[in-house]
């Protein structure tokens, strides 16, 4: 049994960080210079390929269901993934929360994949009509067509080798895809805009909802549009490590809510003339896509949402997964390794049809996990930039014995905050998964969870640092890797040296 695990060990490449490969190996290693491939360019082009998929979609024009404006659900969602933008390009990458999203990106993943598959089965009706009268062999207990099986079966085949790329190199991919899908949603949203002109779509369609009632549900279509991106706002980390520069990923700043309000608009505007032109509010753009007698046209926007998806589930769910499973096992688990666990168990063994068709609770509580991720990203924002003013130890933090150990490895300031932060929210959340539960007033207070959980968790754990300093882990100047692989180099070359004379 031991020699079983023994080859399942990761090779390292010797000299890396942490005492032995319980603690690190070289996926889980800072990322030496000559690995740090990623420009401005790039992170331009990993949000536009992240904001044009399905989800940004359904949450924009979602909002008009609710009642909102298109005025008001633009402004919600550019005020959220602004703030979402100043937290993502603030901080580095920490150890909280690892378990936590690793199993919640593994249940996204299948989600996605499901997204996708839903697109794959467009793209083949649209080449073979007949495939919408395939006769279903499975029983209606599975949750699932035999189509359905089908085309998540050839989603995933097709999704599957993408994984097995490199973070270095899968910034390819995202530059592919800001190119294609942004092309085909503008083309959409022309085809829109002629069919149902704005004058139809838009200008008569005020908000349903006045007063109070419509300045909470703003505020909740603002923490939607926060919690659309909010996991990514503390894995960030997974790919700013591969930046040339660090200066090279601050466009995020301005990417993030450009590219999200540019393509929300987009889902809104569509929306809105699928309902003047087929009588229904089709928030799914796969829906509406299912509408259309032209084929030709069918089958390149549905391949444009099933590149979009492919893209977002690779950024935000396969490599998010693959990284933090490489925290908690990197003598057996790297990237790749990590993804394709990642492919099984959140592709086939969490069954993401099930998830859909019987557990809309489950999906609720999902998409309430802002309440955690809130608190998660500012205590990372705090201790970096207020706490510890950036001075930090990067090889430090792979001894697990070192000054981060705090007590038996847990920081209790961290702990108190998150405590704090994340109880007044329950309520609101429970109420949110069955609202036969009364809760009260509380039930507000979940509309602006992840502002909450920020700003509360921050200012606790500002003050509990401040009033209870953990003195071991301030320094007046910051030891990062790059003086590491500067030293390694020096040392290799010295060593060559010396048995070049002798």
């Amino acid at each position: 049994m031991l020699s079983f695990f023994k080859r399942l060990s990761v090779e390292t490449r010797p000299g890396k960080f942490g005492p032995n490969s319980r603690w690190s190996n070289a996926d889980m290693d800072p990322v030496p210079p000559s690995l740090r491939t990623w420009n401005s360019w790039n992170y331009i082009a990993y949000w536009i390929s992240d904001a044009t998929n399905v989800a940004t979609w359904q949450l924009a024009s979602s909002m008009l269901a609710v009642g909102l404006s298109w005025q008001q659900a633009l402004g919600a969602i550019a005020v959220g993934h602004i703030i979402i933008a100043v937290s993502i390009a603030s901080f580095a990458q920490t150890e909280l929360s690892v378990v936590s999203r690793v199993v919640l990106a593994m249940f996204w993943f299948g989600v996605q994949t499901y997204t996708g598959s839903e697109a794959m089965y467009q793209m083949l009706k649209a080449i073979w009509p007949s495939l919408a009268r395939l006769p279903n062999q499975l029983p209606e207990s599975a949750n699932i067509t035999t189509s359905g099986i089908m085309c998540y079966f050839l989603y995933w085949l097709i999704q599957f080798p993408f994984l097995l790329f490199s973070p270095q190199k899968i910034r390819h991919l995202f530059t592919f895809k800001a190119i294609v899908v942004p092309c085909a949603w503008i083309a959409i949203l022309i085809w829109a805009m002629v069919k149902a002109p704005p004058r139809v779509s838009l200008d008569p369609i005020p908000s349903s909802v006045h007063g109070s009632t419509a300045k909470w549900l703003w505020f909740g279509a603002m923490n939607s549009a926060i919690g659309n991106y909010s996991t990514l706002s503390v894995n960030i980390p997974d790919f700013t490590r591969y930046a040339k520069r660090e200066r090279s990923q601050y466009v995020q700043l301005l990417a993030i809510p450009v590219t999200f309000t540019l393509f929300g608009f987009v889902g809104i505007a569509v929306t809105s003339a699928g309902e003047i032109l087929y009588g229904d509010v089709l928030w799914d753009p796969l829906r509406l896509i299912d509408r259309w007698d032209n084929r030709a046209a069918a089958f390149f926007a549905a391949f444009s949402f099933a590149l979009a998806t492919l893209g977002t589930n690779i950024s935000a769910n396969s490599l998010s997964a693959a990284n933090d499973m490489t925290v908690l096992f990197p003598r057996y688990i790297d990237i790749r390794r990590g993804q394709i666990i990642c492919a099984f168990i959140g592709g086939w063994a969490l069954c993401p049809w099930e998830i859909l068709a019987s557990a809309p609770g489950f999906l609720t509580f999902m998409a309430g996990y802002t309440i955690f991720l809130g608190p998660f990203a500012a205590i990372m924002v705090v201790d970096y930039w207020i706490i510890h003013r950036g001075n930090v130890n990067v090889v430090a933090m792979y001894d697990p014995r070192g000054i981060y150990r705090y007590w038996n490895g847990i920081n209790w300031r961290a702990a108190v905050a998150l405590l704090v932060s994340v109880t007044p929210n329950l309520p609101g959340l429970i109420h949110n998964i069955n609202a036969n539960i009364p809760v009260g007033n509380a039930s507000y207070l979940f509309n602006i969870a992840w502002l909450f959980g920020f700003f509360v968790a921050g200012g606790v754990y500002c003050i509990l640092s401040t009033l209870f300093p953990a003195t071991e882990t301030f320094m007046d100047v910051p030891v990062l890797s790059d003086d590491f692989f500067n030293e390694n180099v020096d040392e290799k070359s010295s060593n060559s040296d010396i048995k070049e004379q002798a």
